[in-house]
Parts: structure tokens; C-alpha cells; sequence
């Protein structure tokens, strides 16, 4: 009986482990083509990390669109403020269950400070917000 529980506790211990390394392996994984499609300008790229509907700021002006139409709302952007480097500046996460991560953006002009909100919606990691905002 002993060794019936030993054996429940340790796969029970195993599985769990499993879950949630398979979960933080999957925001890394987010997080870094998050990274990637924002050093490029490609929102194309970017949308595919985007939840059905996601809030986009820039320079505090804030508004939930829907993926198709944030991609054209970042594709704007991106075409009047060209990336010319992508800096990762703090990522954690919040009781709320969001992981966040802030970049500072750079493009020919200056800078802006981006911040990226991740959320899990029905067992995938995705953008739930990103925010704009010129330093």
C-alpha cells in the first residue's frame, strides 16, 4: 500500500512538473516571437501571437481591435516608425495571471517604450495587450 502511494505521489509530482514547464516553455516561446516579429516591423508575424481581440496603445491612445485589424493598425506603425533595434529591458508576471515583458524600441526617430502583456486564453499564450509609448 506503501508503495502503491509512493509511486501515485512521485507521477503525480512528474505530470505536474511536466504541465508546467510545458506552460513556461510556451510563453518563452511567445515572448522570444513576440521579439523577433517586433525587431523586424512585421506584423503579419506579431498577429499570430494575438488573441482574438487585443488592445493596442500608442502614446496613450488605447483601442481593442480585432486580429486582422491590429495587424493593420501595427503595419501603419511599423511602416512610419521602421525598427532600427529592439532592446529587453524587464519581463515577469502578475497574480492576475498576465506575464509581461518591456522593450524599448528603437527606430530612426527616438525611441518608444513597448510593453507587452501575455495571457492564456483557452490553453494558449497570447497577447492580450501592447502598449507604445515614445521616451
Amino acid at each position: 500500500m506503501k508503495t502503491i502511494k509512493l509511486v501515485l505521489t512521485i507521477m503525480t509530482f512528474v505530470v505536474t512538473s511536466w504541465v508546467f514547464t510545458g506552460q513556461v516553455y510556451a510563453q518563452d516561446d511567445v515572448l522570444s516571437g513576440v521579439r523577433a516579429a517586433l525587431g523586424n516591423g512585421d506584423s503579419k508575424e506579431l498577429a499570430q501571437y494575438f488573441n482574438t481581440s487585443v488592445e493596442i496603445g500608442i502614446d496613450g491612445n488605447k483601442s481593442t481591435y480585432s486580429q486582422t485589424q491590429a495587424e493593420f493598425v501595427l503595419r501603419d506603425f511599423f511602416s512610419k516608425q521602421a525598427p532600427t533595434g529592439l532592446e529587453r529591458l524587464h519581463n515577469g508576471s502578475s497574480d492576475q495571471g498576465l506575464t509581461y515583458e518591456i522593450m524599448k524600441y528603437k527606430y530612426n526617430g527616438g525611441s518608444y517604450r513597448v510593453m507587452v502583456y501575455i495571457k492564456q486564453f483557452r490553453g494558449a499564450n497570447l497577447i492580450d495587450t501592447i502598449e507604445f509609448t515614445k521616451e
